[in-house]
C-alpha cells in the first residue's frame, strides 16, 4: 500500500497520452497506404492496429502503480 504519492502516476498518463497520439498518427499515415488494399486485406489490419497497443498496456500500469515492471 502506498504512503505518500508519488509522481508515475501523473507522468504515466501523461506518457501514455503521448504515445497513443503518436501511435494513432502512425496508423493515420500508414492508411494512406493501407487504403489502396482491398477491403477484405484491410479489415484484418486495422483491426490488429486497433488492439496491438493494449500488449505493453498492462505492465505499464503495473508499473504507474506499483514502480515495478512485473
Amino acid at each position: 500500500m502506498r504512503r505518500e504519492p508519488t509522481m508515475r502516476i501523473p507522468l504515466g498518463i501523461l506518457g501514455l497520452v503521448a504515445a497513443l497520439i503518436l501511435y494513432a498518427l502512425g496508423v493515420a499515415w500508414a492508411s494512406q497506404w493501407i487504403g489502396l488494399l482491398p477491403v477484405l486485406v484491410q479489415t484484418p489490419i486495422y483491426l490488429v492496429l486497433g488492439t496491438v497497443w493494449l500488449l505493453p498496456l498492462r505492465r505499464f500500469l503495473i508499473w504507474m502503480e506499483t514502480g515495478r515492471w512485473r
